[in-house]
């Protein structure tokens, strides 16, 4: 250390052989530290470029898969009805192209419901009174026009309505719903 300052003291090269090794080493330090590694710039371009493609994947995704059209079935208006007292299960047809029926378990009477019915599909209501009984009666309207009634007596009694509706390819002027 020097006494003056109290800072440690480097020793000077004295000859030009020192002069020469020191800048050579000094440029060898320079170069590796301004000298970027090439591997972590591989890694870096890399997962930059994972980056984009994931959000270029979500801007240019159209999702035409998800937006499939709605396929429109010619329809028919038909009104169920269930008169009488009580409760019943009553299972009817409604708008379904897999021809699933809905079930209202312990609906309360009277009861009515009108639904659009798929053109080539058979309409029908179907009613079964509880373990308590009594009767109810069911009927079957297509576009207003009465088709067909029948009536459930007693316990567990049933009564179904069926009609028929013409095919979609020879219905030119049914309803749309």
């Amino acid at each position: 250390m020097g006494a003056e300052t109290g800072k440690p003291v480097t020793s000077l090269p004295e000859s030009e052989e020192e002069i020469e090794q020191e800048g050579a080493a000094g440029e060898g330090a320079e170069s590796r530290s301004a000298r970027p590694d090439r591997a972590g710039l591989l890694i870096a371009g890399a997962a930059l470029a994972a980056c984009a493609g994931l959000v270029l994947y979500g801007v240019l995704d159209t999702g035409k898969d998800d937006s499939t059209p709605e396929r429109r079935v010619p329809t028919a208006a038909v009104t169920y009805e269930v008169t009488g007292t009580g409760t019943a299960d009553i299972t009817y047809q409604a708008r379904s192209e897999s021809g699933n029926a809905v079930t209202v378990k312990a609906a309360a009477l009277p009861w009515r419901k009108t639904v659009p019915v798929p053109l080539g599909r058979e309409p029908i209501v179907n009613v079964v009174l509880g373990a308590s009984g009594g009767q109810a009666r069911c009927t079957l309207t297509i576009r207003g026009q009465y088709i067909q009634g029948a009536t459930a007596n007693g316990r567990f009694g049933r009564a179904t309505c069926t009609g028929t509706l013409p095919p979609t390819d020879t219905a030119a002027g049914d309803d749309q719903t």
